[in-house]
């Protein structure tokens, strides 16, 4: 989290206030239904306006909002037995410690190279672009649809503002930063919108950044640095440190996730602390992260971090760990299609000397 002046200080006058337009109802079922439309490979175009209305973009690709119907996953915690105390009042679920079988699964060599249903396309969605989309976040819904692509995979890409019903049965979910209101707001709306938490039960991959990987956990900071609930899908709280983390920071991922170093920029004054039922994604070699030498956190096929640069596209890897979650083992892209973002990636790592 960060001061309450300016979170990044690029719009100052922005900073105290936050208007949006008010709800009188949360969209029905009804209201939603049908709003599949024809397949399009391509990602959606943005609409007019940081906190523009939910109307998509002509020929942008809606999802329908509900998949209760589906049989659903494993869940990804271990249920509670009549003995766990009770949750603290707004607070998301406990959580028991991890076991080895609770861990995201690793790629299959097996598996087919595609999304695992053949009738249909990988469905990436990003999250409350309207709230939470800071320093270049869009970049990874970019980065996602470009390396699937390159192998083959068709690709579904949609954007749902923060006045649409979120779409519970897309493959990869992806949040963004934002500042202290948007942040609070985009919270208060997930929860009650109830949406990305059906996903992330049934198995779906969810990618958070900054603000939108506090606003998985249990707890954040909020304008005066009191504690605002979560959606508790995260075996994390956040708060409000003593300094700011600004600038280039560089990590070690852990090791059983096979990614290389990453690379990226931050800009907050959160802390957090890891559960538990989750594990530190890396070990900080540069920069601040989760405030205790650690950067970011997963649990099951929910990542977080608080890396910005786009995060994807500065770190590939990264990427295709959240693509073979989905998809299984991932053939090779052509070298000539990793060229740029090889040297991006040697060009930020040789700024700060590593």
């Amino acid at each position: 989290m960060t001061d309450r002046v300016g979170r990044h200080a690029a719009a100052p006058h922005l900073a105290e206030t936050l208007i949006i337009p008010a709800q009188k109802a949360w969209p029905s079922d009804d209201a939603t239904a049908g709003l599949d439309a024809a397949p399009q490979s391509a990602v959606p175009q943005r609409a007019v306006g940081r906190h523009a209305s939910g109307r998509a973009a002509a020929g942008e690709s809606q999802m329908s909002p509900d998949d209760d119907h589906q049989a659903a996953a494993a869940p990804r915690f271990r249920p509670l037995s009549p003995d766990d105390q009770a949750p603290a009042p707004g607070l998301g679920p406990r959580f028991r410690p991890l076991s080895p079988d609770d861990q995201a699964p690793a790629p299959d060599p097996a598996a087919r190279r595609r999304p695992p249903s053949s009738d249909r396309k990988l469905r990436l969605v990003w999250v409350y672009p309207d709230l939470l989309s800071t320093y270049g976040d869009r970049g990874n819904l970019l980065v996602l649809t470009r390396r699937a692509q390159l192998r083959g995979i068709e690709v579904e890409a949609s954007e749902v503002n923060s006045d649409q019903p979120v779409p519970s049965q897309g493959d990869i979910y992806l949040l963004g930063g934002g500042e202290d209101l948007p942040q609070i707001l985009a919270a208060n709306r997930l929860r009650a919108d109830g949406g990305l938490a059906r996903a992330a039960d049934r198995g779906a991959v969810v990618f958070a950044v900054c603000a939108g990987y506090q606003v998985m956990g249990d707890s954040f900071g909020g304008v005066e640095g009191e504690p605002v609930a979560g959606l508790g899908i995260l075996d994390i709280s956040s708060g409000r440190g003593d300094r700011r983390g600004v600038g280039e920071l560089v990590a070690d991922v852990d090791p059983s996730l096979g990614v290389p170093r990453l690379t990226g920029f931050e800009n907050h004054q959160g802390i957090t602390q890891i559960g538990s039922a989750a594990r530190p994604l890396a070990t900080v070699s540069l920069g601040v992260g989760n405030g205790d030498g650690t950067e970011g956190a997963y649990g099951g096929k929910v990542l977080g971090t608080y890396l910005h640069g786009p995060a994807l596209a500065r770190n590939p890897g990264l990427a295709d760990l959240l693509l073979s979650w989905v998809a299984g083992q991932l053939r090779p892209i052509d070298p000539d299609a990793e060229e740029w973002a090889s040297r991006l990636r040697a060009e930020r790592l040789a700024a700060v000397g590593h």
